[in-house]
């Protein structure tokens, strides 16, 4: 658009900001029904801050994007943990064994009704921020609500509705681009090396690239199933990150899928890769160095497919 107004009301002083010094306010669009997170309820704890709302959001980004039960453990704005299960304690395990060093102090989305047997689990992973989930059951507040700290917030799936455009307030102007909502499915895979997926590598590789969407680039996770085992986020070279995600997995790198949010631009991140037993990459391709990249992935009988798409995110 040649020209973008924004109209926002007050609604609610936090804590503090990003730190204690600095002072924030939470502020809702005016004229419009509450959807997003202007929607949330606190059900128990004390008062969010500027840093909770904005893992919340993180957390539910990734939580409330998979249609199966799914958790996303969320610090720093960036997932430590996700993974999916038909049993949503199931999926809370598998998310907090990822990364649970990390974890800790961290935010809990879900994008089911938090049971009983989840919340008990939630309870034994001691400090958490804040848990947000659609609903909590009789027996999840009993557990939950003896942390009188711990911030439990609802948010209802069917308002959590994402905005058209993602703005940046930068000093004398404004950035505007779409938000970026690229969805892939198994058709718009290219598989580039010899060796083709199996039908789990597929799966599992589609849940990967769903979530290294949502993870600060230069971003680089392992996983198995349909759960992270290993996430480096944020750092300038991709092979760091490469690094980090490996190390992080440990020998659960054996038979892992990689997931990669831009093109490699070597092959060092394939070698390093194959010497710790991941078997298929998914990434987004479009390098000068693809035939290189390649040539490296048929060398070592990995699997390899491009997406087309990249998910930058900063």
């Amino acid at each position: 658009p040649s020209t973008f107004s924004l109209s926002f009301n007050k609604a609610e002083d936090l804590r503090y900001g990003e730190n204690p010094h600095q002072a924030a306010a939470f502020y809702k669009e005016a004229g419009s029904s509450p959807s997003g997170m202007a929607a949330i309820q606190k059900l128990h704890g004390k008062e969010l801050s500027f840093n909770n709302i904005l893992d919340l959001y993180a957390a539910v980004d990734i939580a409330y994007g998979f249609t199966t039960p799914a958790v996303a453990l969320i610090k720093h704005n960036n997932p430590s943990g996700v993974a999916t299960d038909k049993d949503l304690a199931k999926a809370y395990k598998a998310a907090w064994q990822c990364d649970s060093l990390s974890a800790f102090g961290g935010i809990i989305g879900l994008n089911r009704p938090v049971d009983a047997k989840t919340a008990a689990l939630i309870q034994k992973s001691g400090f958490m921020e804040c848990v947000i989930a659609p609903a909590f059951d009789k027996g999840a507040l009993e557990i939950l609500t003896q942390k009188k700290n711990l911030r439990l917030v609802t948010l209802d799936p069917r308002l959590f509705v994402k905005d058209r455009y993602d703005v940046k307030k930068v000093p004398g102007g404004m950035l505007l681009q779409e938000t970026d909502l690229k969805e892939i499915s198994f058709s718009d895979l290219k598989v580039v090396t010899k060796k083709r997926p199996t039908k789990a590598q597929i799966a599992s590789m589609l849940f990967g690239w769903k979530v290294v969407k949502a993870v600060k680039s230069n971003a680089v996770l392992l996983t198995k199933g349909e759960k992270t085992v290993g996430i480096g986020m944020g750092l300038t070279s991709r092979v760091d990150s490469a690094i980090l995600a490996i190390r992080k997995a440990g020998k659960l790198s054996q038979g892992a899928c990689l997931a990669s949010d831009a093109f490699l631009p070597k092959p060092d991140t394939v070698i390093l890769a194959a010497k710790a037993g991941v078997s298929a990459i998914i990434q987004t391709g479009g390098s000068i160095s693809d035939g290189e990249v390649i040539k490296e992935a048929d060398k070592r009988g990995l699997v390899m497919v491009f997406t087309g798409a990249r998910h930058f995110r900063h």
